[in-house]
């Protein structure tokens, strides 16, 4: 007799869901590929590799990778407090961390150069310091920080609240260290939902384009992202050599989230093993 399952049509479901991938996503991803042949092999590397659009891609993955180790760091911190401490206003900090899943990226981008140019709130404090951040690499970072934030937040946060804190207070009690606690008993249990978080504030950045593009001035080689060096081949017509830039970026990306993936998957093998 064979079992009875919960949810009938799975052949229907799984058809649907084969299709709907197809649709919106393999389709969509082969055309970019086709579009890129039409290119010879030495038409697609001079597209790619010309000094302009290597300085992109040297931005655009750097600042990515640095904005979403910053908001490991920081995001891992915000979401201890809003999951570890009570205090006044705590619903409206923890409702602030979606802001940047809210707001639209063009008002992020001119309400971050507004503090951040050297007339700005922020700003006039920092380039009497030799700090400028609007129009500079470093502005791109700030934005890639701000809009990628509440993907870490959001994704340790609710792991931090399934955390056993009697692991935490077993540990104390056998002559722990705070640090020695965080370190061998809760950070293995967040570890991959960090590198979760860290995955999916890099791929975030990586295709980032409203807020960054006020920021940073787009001066070529020195604070022009990739996205807009697409953008800039498609308004002249250019369209393989924007697919073939987009092709790039699209194998750099998925290269280095098969690597994150890789390792979520070994953390999870070696935490299961310890267990």
């Amino acid at each position: 007799m064979s079992s009875r399952k919960v949810l009938p049509g799975f052949n229907l479901t799984l058809g649907y869901t084969v299709f709907y991938l197809c649709l919106i996503v393999l389709i969509p991803l082969s055309a970019l590929v086709f579009k890129t042949l039409n290119l010879t092999f030495d038409q697609f590397w001079a597209a790619i590799s010309s000094p302009r659009v290597v300085a992109s891609y040297q931005l655009t993955f750097g600042a990515s990778l640095l904005a979403a180790s910053v908001n490991v760091v920081f995001g891992l911190l915000v979401a201890w407090v809003l999951v570890r401490y009570d205090f006044p206003g705590k619903k409206v900090a923890d409702a602030l961390v979606d802001l940047p899943f809210a707001l639209p990226t063009a008002v992020a981008g001119i309400a971050l150069t507004a503090l951040l140019a050297g007339n700005g709130w922020i700003g006039q404090f920092l380039e009497p310091m030799g700090i400028e951040l609007a129009y500079k690499p470093g502005g791109v970072v700030v934005a890639l920080i701000f809009i990628g934030l509440p993907f870490v937040v959001r994704t340790v946060q609710p792991v931090l609240e399934d955390t056993e804190k009697e692991l935490e207070e077993a540990a104390t009690c056998l002559g722990a260290t705070r640090w020695q606690t965080f370190w061998l008993v809760i950070f293995p249990a967040i570890a991959p939902a960090l590198l979760t978080g860290f995955a999916m504030a890099f791929a975030r950045a990586i295709g980032e384009y409203g807020s960054v593009i006020f920021i940073a001035g787009n001066m070529p080689m020195v604070s022009e992202i990739t996205p807009l060096i697409i953008i800039g081949k498609l308004e002249q017509y250019d369209y393989a050599g924007a697919t073939a830039v987009a092709l790039v970026m699209l194998i750099m990306s998925f290269v280095l989230l098969l690597l994150i993936n890789a390792l979520q998957a070994w953390q999870r093998q070696r935490s299961g093993a310890g267990a």
